[in-house]
């Protein structure tokens, strides 16, 4: 995987506000940008950055920068990293140089897991990122953020996201309410044709994806905004319908599964005969037919199946070892793959089963709701009050397989404890999911002429 990203060089440049443990940045560096500033404010995060710069960025180190008006390296040269509040920095030094823009401003907000404050929340990094908009003039905006954006409480305030995206120029007065600023750019998108070619207008579509269609393992409900400037004359239509086009389905999978020899069970020819019969039972009775390749299951990560370059499979944990204070596993030689004692079930909070798509990875370390970090095994021991007198076994979910749910490589090296890990990673874009929006932009780009 390494070489693969180091033969990725190109001529076209990307700017990552929010950056977290790097994964929309790893994403956008994979689809052949090459990076002029990352922006990171926690200082763990800031710390996986540069741990992972060489091997998952492709930037010849990373040198933080205390430099409120960056400039722009020459190739070959470390990439800056602002390790600060994105709102000090000063991007008009990098004006017309920036192919893509890309980040996920804090999801906080707008989460259902937290309080939900939306605009009135301070977290909400939206304006920051319409201001660098407005000082570097990229030519393409990515930009993610959860699900929560769509609730009926935030519709009109997503709306309004969106029309400041547009028009991004237009500035709102300190003291206006954000409605009266809205209904100023409404006004204004009214009277401007869809197809005027301006340099201070962005061309905006909304995608709502779910991870698991675009080849990642795991069911992650997230929003995505791409925006490309007016006058680059981007066939918009033909794009929007690209990557609003699933690639991987349910049905492809449940496909696969149905038959004792079909192919999912041909890859995974170790998997017990009462672990297939449980699934193949659980399969819909009717299975549509579509032109998608399958879902990819925690399984899939877990042995290396499905990427474009073959990862070993991760060694089993022992559950006889699972302690805190020994982290048995380090001698298997693959970091971060460390068992961890007391993972529970009970109503409400359920595993992961291996052989469907892994539940949303959180940012918490074990205790978020709906038991997303505790994964059903394959090993199962009698129990007389448990379904046909069996009682299948469970552990939580290392750190790597949890990367792996991500579809992080495994080169990445996480900053600070377990936790704080698991933190970095609930709060990622999944690299396979950013690398198939950010090679679409690319590929708009291009056949614009650009």
């Amino acid at each position: 995987m390494v070489e693969q990203r180091k033969d990725a060089a190109s001529s076209r440049t990307s700017v990552e506000l929010f950056a977290g443990g790097g994964g929309l940045a790893m994403a956008v560096h994979q689809a052949g940008f090459r990076p002029l500033l990352f922006n990171e404010f926690n200082p763990r995060a800031c710390e996986t950055l540069e741990a992972s710069a060489t091997k998952t960025l492709g930037v010849d180190g990373i040198s933080r920068t205390e430099d409120r008006k960056p400039v722009a390296p020459a190739p070959g040269e470390p990439a800056p990293l602002y390790a600060g509040d994105v709102r000090d920095l000063d991007l008009s030094a990098l004006r017309g140089q920036v192919d893509v823009l890309a980040g996920g401003p804090p999801c906080q907000p707008f989460s259902a897991g937290g309080v939900a404050k939306g605009d009135e929340d301070k977290r909400n990094m939206f304006p920051a990122m319409f201001k660098a908009v407005r000082e570097m003039q990229p030519k393409a905006i990515i930009c993610e953020n959860v699900r929560g954006l769509l609730r009926p409480s935030f519709s009109d305030y997503f709306q309004y996201i969106q029309r400041e995206l547009e028009l991004p120029f237009v500035e709102r007065d300190d003291s206006d309410e954000w409605q009266v600023h809205n209904a100023q750019l409404e006004r204004l998108l009214k009277q401007r044709p869809d197809h005027d070619r301006d340099d201070q207008r962005y061309r905006v579509i909304q995608v709502s994806v779910n991870a698991a269609n675009y080849g990642v393992p795991q069911i992650r409900h997230r929003v995505v905004l791409v925006g490309f400037r007016a006058d680059l004359d981007v066939d918009i239509d033909a794009f929007e319908k690209y990557v609003k086009t699933p690639q991987y389905s349910a049905a492809a999978l449940y496909r696969s599964m149905k038959d004792e020899d079909g192919e999912y069970w041909q890859r995974h020819a170790s998997v017990p005969v009462h672990v297939r019969d449980r699934v193949r039972a659980n399969l819909p009775s009717i299975i549509e037919e579509d032109d998608c390749a399958p879902w990819r299951t925690l399984r899939d990560a877990i042995q290396g199946n499905g990427t474009s370059v073959p990862l070993p499979a991760l060694p089993p944990v022992d559950l006889a070892k699972l302690d805190r204070e020994t982290e048995q596993a380090r001698h298997l030689g693959i970091a971060d793959h460390i068992g961890w004692p007391e993972a529970r079930i009970y109503k409400g909070h359920t595993p992961n089963e291996l052989d469907r798509p892994a539940k949303t990875v959180k940012a918490g370390v074990h205790g978020v709701p709906g038991g997303e970090s505790v994964m059903l095994l394959d090993e199962r021991e009698p129990d007389p009050s448990a379904d046909e007198g069996w009682r299948y076994k469970h552990r939580y979910m290392t750190v790597r397989e949890t990367a792996r749910v991500m579809t992080f490589p495994d080169e990445w090296q996480g900053a600070g404890r377990r936790g704080e890990k698991m933190r970095q990673l609930g709060n990622a874009v999944p690299v396979t999911l950013g690398e198939f929006f950010a090679k679409s932009v690319a590929d708009g780009l291009s056949n614009a002429g650009h």
